[in-house]
């Protein structure tokens, strides 16, 4: 039996289905700022649900996000909400581990808008000054390129904590980043400079192919998918509304529960869940992982 670390879920399409609210380009950043406290309330149901690991709701907040909006010049002050948001989840449940999110610059899904070293290193290397000195790790997400996790690794070179890095493969083969690199070739990149090796955001169907292709490396690897149909044309669009993404119908608690036991057969130790991922699904992965023994850490 192993000791596993049980990530939360998704936090900007749970916002979404509390909040009822038609989506903006800003997703949870806007309801962050429409709904307070409601991130903390979803933190706070994944804690009950077994999760030892609140993500912080700062995956969207990059200057090129903000940039047209109302809040162009509150980057500063969002990333400081969703800090409190997760700190006081974790002060009220009692215990826990906060992780930082970083998440792409410009788009989710498009290494190929992912900008030059030069202009990326600086931005990503202020978030994690943001994010770094409240959190227990960073956690870098969605990441769909080579070039990507080097610059976004690079940084947070600067930062005092374990950073995990989690990359996005393609949802028809495992084996290949979004940008069509394998994700085995991640893996020197990530044992230069992360902690933890990740899958996210990818459909499930294809993890255990992508856990196999970087099950060599040295780091503490896992996984955790989202519940999307397919990631949709309209989504690969500028300024996306995340309602162009359908949920799968076959994306129940035990369903998925299935899926995660067998990432843990093949090697992994952190798991948990990314869009459309609930509590109840985090909360039957919980039972299911102290039903077989494991140890939740």
């Amino acid at each position: 039996m192993a000791d596993i670390t049980l990530l939360d879920g998704g936090m900007g399409q749970e916002l979404v289905h509390r909040a009822g609210d038609k989506p903006t380009p800003l997703w949870s950043t806007q309801i962050m700022l429409d709904h307070p406290g409601m991130v903390t309330s979803v933190h706070a149901d994944f804690f009950a649900a077994g999760a030892t690991v609140a993500t912080t709701n700062s995956y969207a907040i990059h200057h090129d996000r903000l940039t047209g909006t109302p809040v162009e010049g509150a980057f500063t002050a969002l990333h400081q909400s969703a800090l409190f948001e997760a700190r006081t989840a974790r002060r009220e449940h009692g215990s826990g581990r906060i992780a930082g999110a970083i998440g792409p610059l410009v788009a989710s899904y498009r290494p190929d808008l992912h900008p030059a070293s030069a202009v990326a290193v600086p931005l990503f290397a202020e978030v994690a000054a943001l994010l770094a000195p409240a959190c227990d790790l960073l956690i870098c997400e969605t990441v769909a390129s080579i070039d990507h996790a080097r610059d976004i690794l690079a940084g947070c070179a600067g930062a005092d904590i374990p950073v995990w890095l989690a990359m996005t493969v393609d949802d028809r083969d495992g084996t290949r980043l979004r940008s069509g690199e394998p994700i085995a070739d991640v893996v020197a990149v990530a044992e230069a400079g992360a902690n933890a090796l990740l899958v996210n955001c990818s459909t499930p169907e294809v993890i255990p192919a992508a856990l196999a292709s970087i099950a060599h490396t040295t780091l503490p690897f896992g996984a955790y998918a989202n519940g999307f149909e397919q990631i949709a044309e309209g989504f690969l669009e500028d300024k996306p509304t995340v309602d162009s993404l359908t949920l799968r119908r076959d994306f129940t608690p035990d369903l998925y529960a299935d899926q995660v036991m067998g990432w843990i057969d093949a090697g992994a130790t952190i798991v948990g869940g990314c869009c459309e991922v609930s509590p109840a699904h985090i909360a039957e992965i919980a039972r299911r992982l102290r039903d077989a023994g494991h140890t939740i850490v």
